[in-house]
């Protein structure tokens, strides 16, 4: 009888993956849980290696000649608002392989044996990323059908080293149990995420850094990888983000529980050669540790919960320099446009920053009261509009002499040339661009004063004179600008609101020249008038009271 097992464990290892038994056998796996077996956790006495899992009588089911007992389990499989999948519970394959990683049956007992000893004080598997319990939800999908989706590999495909059991995904479609070749059981080496991308086939995957990056950890900080031996993030891929069993975050099977830690493991400055992480500790920053769990893929592309996570902003599946794709850190990203429409992706940075700064709700109050008060940048970039900066399109005014070259009245700007890294590489610095934080509120490259009265100081409106000629402003050419700034101790922003004023709320005559007065600092004159009104080129009058002086008009030139 014992001749006859030996051969059936002899017939059940070759009949398994010939070729990966002669590279490592199970008997030098951890798999071998008889005396003999290389791992902590093995049999006191018994010398069999074979009838842990298998017998050769009375085996149920009968086609794995099994030797365990049914599981009287109900498990948690696996679910999130993106799965496509319908996972049940567990059948076929991996339900026998539950039999010992649930930890619900004791790993010496046996069908038709009596209960093995195992050295140690082990019964079962000790808590850990071997024993998965009986909440898979923190696991790989197992026991679906596969199907038909435009980033899977075709069915078809999956029939060399990766295999679908009867039509569907289970254990064995990733993992061999009699061969440890690659680590973890797999069917297959994972490095550079060549496992994982047999079957994903995630658009644009192939051109981003997290498939190329050859950056290694400078071993400061937490260890990006701990449970992998390859150093740089090309390498590690996909593991770089995810982890199949025991993940932090369940949904879409993240290395940790709070969404920005699974990019900032790396964006601190000791994977990624950009310090992002720093951003967020500034006086003003997009503000992603302020809420948690919110965030979720399938969710409206106008937020209707408010947050800011990462994944808002950026496409870790598809995000490149700006040297491969136009949109770069945007690419395969999904926002709103100018219409008010959902686009996947976008095909302009601006849409991105309507997804949140246009017809979401429970956005913050202006910081600048206005006359014609608008919180909606997208109605405030609206070309129709009677003046606005030129984001959505080049401006209406055709005559713009301040510009500083090489930009002219037709050129269009991105919200990133005024609300970015006050350090960054478009400040003069060597941070990240992006509007990720600053020193300046709301998020600004450079210094913008929006106090009045406030002593005239070029710095305090270097981000105007980021585009704007100081000379030719201050020369009071049309408007007189060096009056009202150096003689009055006037703002910027007294007069002009940065983005555009709404033609639902202003018009063409009115409001020309980004003329929308800031209401704790001007209101109606004498005559009960509060407005300017354009007559030509660099010409116009103030209907108003400011800093104690009727405007009943002024007009201008005088």
């Amino acid at each position: 009888m014992k001749r006859l097992v030996s051969l059936l464990c002899l017939s059940l290892m070759l009949a398994a993956t010939p070729a990966a038994m002669a590279k490592r056998p199970i008997s030098q796996s951890i798999h071998n849980l008889s005396v003999s077996g290389p791992g902590k956790i093995k049999a006191a006495g018994k010398n069999n290696i074979c009838i842990f899992c298998h017998a050769a009588h009375h085996a149920e089911p009968s086609q794995a000649l099994w030797n365990k007992g049914k599981q009287a389990t109900v498990y948690q499989p696996y679910s999130s608002s993106t799965a496509k999948a319908s996972p049940g519970q567990p059948t076929g394959s991996s339900l026998l392989c539950l039999s010992c990683h649930d930890g619900t049956i004791a790993l010496g007992k046996m069908k038709n044996k009596p209960e093995v000893a195992m050295a140690g004080g082990f019964r079962t598997l000790p808590p850990g990323p071997t024993q998965l319990g009986t909440d898979l939800r923190d696991d790989h999908p197992i026991s679906f059908v596969y199907f038909n989706d435009p980033e899977l590999a075709p069915a078809a495909s999956l029939n060399g080293v990766v295999k679908l059991e009867n039509g569907q995904v289970q254990c064995v479609s990733c993992h061999d149990p009699h061969d440890n070749e690659f680590g973890k059981f797999l069917v297959m080496s994972n490095q550079g995420g060549t496992l994982c991308t047999t079957c994903h086939t995630k658009n644009y995957w192939n051109q981003t850094p997290h498939s190329t990056s050859i950056a290694t950890w400078n071993n400061m900080g937490t260890d990006p990888w701990p449970n992998s031996s390859w150093v740089t993030v090309a390498s590690n891929a996909c593991g770089n983000c995810h982890r199949p069993h025991t993940a932090g975050t369940p949904q879409r099977l993240l290395n940790h529980a709070l969404e920005e830690d699974n990019c900032l493991v790396c964006h601190n400055g000791h994977v990624a050669q950009k310090d992002v992480q720093a951003e967020f500790n500034k006086f003003s920053r997009h503000p992603i540790t302020t809420t948690s769990g919110i965030h979720d893929p399938a969710e409206a592309a106008v937020i209707d919960s408010r947050h800011v996570e990462c994944a808002d902003c950026h496409n870790p599946h598809a995000a490149q320099s700006g040297a491969v794709s136009v949109m770069g850190t945007l690419t395969g990203v999904r926002g709103v446009n100018i219409a008010g429409v959902e686009v996947n992706p976008v095909n302009y940075e601006y849409e991105v920053c309507f997804r949140c700064h246009a017809d979401s709700f429970n956005k913050p109050t202006a910081s600048t009261t206005r006359m014609h008060d608008q919180t909606n940048v997208r109605l405030e970039f609206d070309t129709a509009n009677p003046s606005y900066h030129p984001v959505a399109g080049p401006g209406r005014n055709p005559n713009v002499g301040s510009l500083i070259p090489p930009l002219t009245s037709s050129s269009v700007i991105k919200c990133t040339d005024c609300h970015n890294n006050n350090a960054g590489a478009n400040a003069g610095g060597v941070g990240p661009n992006g509007p990720h934080g600053s020193n300046y509120s709301p998020l600004l490259e450079r210094q913008y004063v929006t106090m009045d009265p406030n002593t005239y100081s070029r710095s305090d409106y270097a981000l105007c004179f980021k585009c704007h000629s100081e000379s030719y402003v201050m020369t009071d050419i049309g408007f007189p600008h060096d009056l009202h700034m150096r003689g009055n101790n006037s703002a910027c922003s007294t007069c002009h609101d940065p983005h555009g004023i709404s033609i639902t709320q202003g018009n063409s005559i009115n409001n020309k020249a980004l003329i929308n007065f800031d209401t704790n600092i001007a209101s109606p004159n004498s005559s009960g008038k509060f407005y300017y009104e354009s007559s030509g080129p660099n010409r116009g009058s103030c209907y108003l009271s400011c800093h104690g002086k009727d405007h009943n008009p002024l007009n201008y030139p005088k």
